[in-house]
């Protein structure tokens, strides 16, 4: 490493990320989701604050109300959208085809316009409210653009079977890249819309594997070879670890601000453990949870008189007490509600965002101070819509 070259180190902590996604969990919940605008934004504050490029932190300058007002604004547009349109479209399904299967087809088709603006507009509030050394970052207003392209990609991707894939990652993320800003400096993608392809040759492997072997089951009705599809696919669960840290290396290697480069090494290994390791204990803490509460329910059966060995052999359930399946399921629902989304944090994305922080550096840092200040992005309308759809979960 170049004496010139800036590290990253992280400084999240499980502990701390623990005690702040369940205190947020519940407080979201106890508001019937009226909290997650500012869950969001503590949560970001805390991985911004994390990262620290050189020592120095990332800071997150986002607020919960403008959160709120944007989606308030978003739900006024969607409401329009699902009752008038939705509405007049369901009118001509019925009156041309006796039936709703083309309303609501129409209706997906016209809705994914909507998502694809929205992703745009989330990543360039998100990049506003975002410093760097007190320098803000930011990105240009392109959503049109990016729309047309991401339904040109996604359809092409969709045509291929997947194959298109590595392409339309590439040429989205050069469109947003090329847009987005340090200050008063530009970033750029190079590269060539090709090079994301070696990232997949281990999904190629195992899905050869499984194709090839399913043939020959077929074909030879030799079904001895059954395990070789297991490890096919066990190959592509590899391969989709590797293409994940792969495709972000070579992303990253190709991004460049002037003459200051980034540069990354994360390992497809330590990122297939990650979510194995992570998805592991989430079952194993969920699972133990839920055997807890069914002991605690017995025994609460078992207080109220109620038969619990009748009711195992499927005998007497209409004596169960009225209360108590209610509150099982009350008790259920808002437990994996909320203890899913904070193991979640805590076993998979912070490990994953300490190491692909920590496998990344700056080159030829001292050109930092080149850089001057931008003007404040206001954009008032926040993350509106990515709350409004099914997005607003996304960091």
């Amino acid at each position: 490493m170049a004496l010139a070259d800036l590290s990253t180190d992280y400084a999240g902590r499980k502990g701390a990320m623990f005690k702040l996604a369940l205190k947020t969990g519940i407080l979201t919940v106890v508001t019937a989701g009226f909290y997650r605008f500012w869950m969001k934004t503590r949560m970001r504050r805390y991985y911004w604050s994390a990262i620290r490029p050189g020592g120095l932190p990332l800071e997150y300058g986002g607020r919960p109300t403008e959160k709120l007002l944007g989606f308030l604004t978003a739900v006024v547009f969607l409401a329009f959208y699902i009752g008038v349109v939705n509405l007049v479209l369901m009118f001509f399904s019925f009156s041309l085809f006796q039936g709703n299967a083309p309303a609501y087809a129409v209706s997906l088709v016209g809705i994914t316009p909507l998502i694809f603006f929205a992703q745009y507009r989330a990543r360039r509030y998100v990049l506003a409210r975002t410093r760097w050394r007190g320098i803000r970052f930011g990105l240009e207003p392109g959503v049109a653009g990016f729309v047309w392209r991401s339904i040109l990609h996604w359809g092409l991707t969709a045509m291929t079977a997947g194959l298109y894939w590595p392409v339309k990652t590439f040429w989205l993320e050069k469109y947003r890249t090329d847009r987005t800003f340090y200050g008063n400096a530009r970033m750029h993608q190079g590269g060539r819309w090709f090079m994301l392809y070696p990232a997949t040759k281990h999904i190629a492997i195992g899905a050869v594997i499984v194709l090839v072997t399913g043939a020959i089951i077929a074909w030879q009705e030799t079904p001895a070879l059954a395990p070789l599809t297991v490890i096919g696919a066990g190959w592509m669960v590899f391969g989709i670890a590797y293409y994940k840290a792969n495709a972000f290396k070579r992303l990253t290697d190709a991004k460049t601000l002037g003459d200051i480069g980034l540069c990354t090494a994360p390992r497809a290994g330590r990122v297939l453990g990650i979510y194995a390791g992570g998805w592991a204990a989430i079952s194993g803490v969920l699972f133990g949870a839920l055997m807890v509460v069914g002991i605690i329910m017995g025994l609460v059966l078992a207080a109220t008189g109620f038969a619990v060995q009748a009711w195992l052999g499927g005998e007497d359930l209409s004596s169960i007490p009225a209360f108590v399946p209610v509150i099982f399921g009350l008790v259920v629902y808002f437990g994996v509600f909320i203890f899913y989304g904070v193991l979640k944090e805590v076993f998979i994305t912070l490990p994953m965002a300490e190491h692909f922080a920590e496998e990344t550096r700056i080159v030829n840092a001292h050109l930092l101070n080149d850089i001057h200040q931008r003007d404040r992005d206001e954009f008032g309308e926040a993350e509106g819509f990515a709350d409004a759809l099914p997005l607003g979960d996304a960091f």
